[in-house]
């Protein structure tokens, strides 16, 4: 028979998560290449990256990626 052992406090041992935002900023071909490339190197699914949105500046285009990463906090 065995038995597993539970600590304390489960919080302690367990990774937490941590938001991390890429953000590109460009004209909106570029931007859109940029996406693709990365995509192609295996970095992120095109479908992953926010929709193309505005800036303040004319012509210009930002899209943005967040990823959960795992950290470990002890």
């Amino acid at each position: 028979m065995t038995t597993d052992i539970q600590p304390d406090n489960p919080q302690s041992i367990a990774p937490q998560r941590e938001s991390l935002k890429l953000l590109i900023i460009g004209s909106a071909s570029s931007v859109t290449r940029t996406i693709h490339s990365l995509h192609c190197r295996g970095f992120a699914e095109v479908g992953d990256w926010s929709p193309l949105q505005p800036t303040s500046n004319p012509g210009e285009v930002m899209s943005i990626l967040v990823r959960q990463l795992l950290v470990d906090k002890s």
